[in-house]
């Protein structure tokens, strides 16, 4: 898991901040610019926002690209896409839940 930190310099938006925006839907910079008000283009966006929108449980290592693949392999529960990645099952690991939710909403 990652700590709370401050990911975009210019604007002062915090990790929290972006994955409350990725529970939202945002999976592009785009997007997150939209939602959480990152700029973009500061040395914290350019090196963390890649791998930050690449992940989805970092208490277990599982990516974006796992959950989704999870979904549409017919995953359609939480607790499913937990069984085959096993994103939210780590001691002390579950903030991940509700981006994995936003996943399974949008199918993305």
């Amino acid at each position: 898991m990652a700590g709370n930190r401050v990911i975009c310099e210019i604007n002062n938006v915090e990790y929290i901040d972006v994955r409350k925006a990725m529970c939202k839907g945002a999976r592009t910079v785009e997007e997150v610019k939209a939602l959480a008000g990152v700029c973009g283009t500061c040395q914290g966006c350019q090196a963390e926002l890649g791998p930050i929108l690449s992940s989805v449980c970092g208490c277990m290592g599982v990516s974006l690209q796992s959950v989704v693949d999870a979904v549409r392999s017919g995953a359609d529960t939480v607790e499913k896409v937990g069984a085959v990645t096993g994103a939210g099952t780590g001691k002390d690991c579950g903030r991940c839940k509700v981006l994995v939710q936003n996943v399974i909403d949008l199918g993305r």
